[in-house]
């Protein structure tokens, strides 16, 4: 039987971070927890102080030392590329907008960085998505990785690797069902299998322009606009794209449209596009978690019929 991921049948005693060697990567503008649980990734776990998770298919720890972001050694050039560290913050952050809510957004979030995940991974994720709150697809994302995926270990723990579109296509969507996918186990198998027979090929839509980029994920199944953009964002390091969903799509029209009814869809993406430039991914991590957190939950928007996607 596996073992669940972050945790280890006969482990050594003390901490992770004790058993590895650890390198320090620097003091990067990097809020560690703040990247790790505003619902880019969903696997990642708290081990002791800091967190422990899988870099494509390596496993990895990190954690914050005062400003300094260390690494066990093995997975130091992979978390330096993961968390982006390359990204210029400061430039980033001063591209936003002046209004209140994207100022708000900023302090609550600075430090935030995009993650460069892999395409598929990223893609995959999203499509599990679909109508889930942030602690279902974690729980997704744990149960597919520790069924179908590579066990690879760390200083006695043990961490699952995101499964192949080869490992899910080899399965039957029963499989996957059986993983808390509902309706989109029959998305997910059917986009693996494109994918893994070559039909498409994230590789040659990594070399497209957006907009012909975003045309060609939306040809597989469950990809709609909104995955599409979370995808690219994520996965494909578009900083420009803005994936609207209800929580931004309410934030769009309180924030920025509040004396307008009946804003379409149009409106708002020529909207973003225009007010957040190219770092509006950013911009729209930045707004999405601000609000998700910080809004009455009582006020949670609530899906409608109709609503941007």
């Amino acid at each position: 039987m596996k073992e669940d991921a972050g945790q280890t049948q006969g482990a050594p005693e003390g901490a992770l971070r004790d058993r590895v060697e650890m390198v320090c990567l620097g003091s990067p503008r990097l809020s560690l927890d703040l990247t790790l649980q505003s619902g880019q990734a969903f696997h990642w776990v708290r081990e002791g102080r800091g967190w422990l998770g899988a870099v494509d298919q390596r496993a990895a720890y990190v954690e914050m030392r005062g400003d300094e972001l260390w690494s066990d050694a093995g997975a130091a050039s992979a978390v330096a590329d993961y968390f982006a560290l390359d990204h210029p913050l400061e430039q980033i952050e001063r591209s936003f907008p002046a209004d209140i809510a994207m100022q708000e957004s900023l302090q609550f979030c600075r430090g935030m960085r995009i993650l460069r995940q892999p395409r598929w991974e990223a893609l995959a994720t999203f499509i599990t998505s679909s109508m889930k709150q942030v602690a279902h697809i974690a729980q997704i994302s744990h149960t597919l990785r520790q069924r179908f995926g590579t066990p690879e270990r760390l200083g006695g723990r043990v961490v699952y690797a995101y499964p192949s579109p080869a490992a899910l296509a080899s399965l039957e969507e029963a499989d996957l069902r059986a993983c808390a996918l509902g309706y989109r186990a029959k998305n997910l198998l059917a986009s693996a299998r494109l994918i893994a027979g070559g039909q498409v090929n994230l590789e040659a839509i990594a070399a497209l322009p957006d907009t012909e980029a975003r045309r060609e994920l939306e040809r597989l199944p469950g990809v709609g606009e909104k995955v599409a953009n979370c995808a690219l964002l994520f996965g494909f390091e578009r900083l420009s794209s803005f994936p609207v969903d209800v929580w931004i799509e309410r934030v769009l029209r309180e924030k920025y449209f509040p004396k307008r009814k009946n804003v379409t869809a149009a409106v708002l993406r020529t909207f973003c596009a225009k007010a957040f430039g190219p770092y509006g991914g950013y911009a729209q991590q930045y707004l999405f978690h601000h609000a998700r957190l910080t809004w009455n939950k009582k006020e949670a928007p609530v899906r409608k019929r109709g609503s941007v996607q």
